[in-house]
């Protein structure tokens, strides 16, 4: 499995944790909705910024979200 697909997994895990919607992550991580979509289908990589931007309303380091990411990408090899 690659690295877009785990993150996106593990995005919308935490996001439906929080009780998110797309749209209500997005505003508040000030990106699109539909980003935030093709994040979560791994359709899209997301930069360093967008880690940083979604980590805090998510109540998560990055460093956490990219440790939660490694840590499957290990379990599946």
């Amino acid at each position: 499995m690659n690295v877009e697909v785990v993150f996106g997994q593990i995005l919308r895990t935490i996001r439906e944790k929080n009780k998110f919607s797309q749209e209500e992550l997005a505003h508040l991580a000030g990106l699109d909705r539909t980003y935030i979509s093709l994040l979560e289908r791994g359709k899209r990589r997301p930069t360093i910024n967008t880690i940083f931007s979604l980590s805090k309303p998510l109540n998560i380091s990055a460093s956490e979200l990219i440790l939660l990411i490694e840590e499957e990408l290990n379990r599946k090899i």
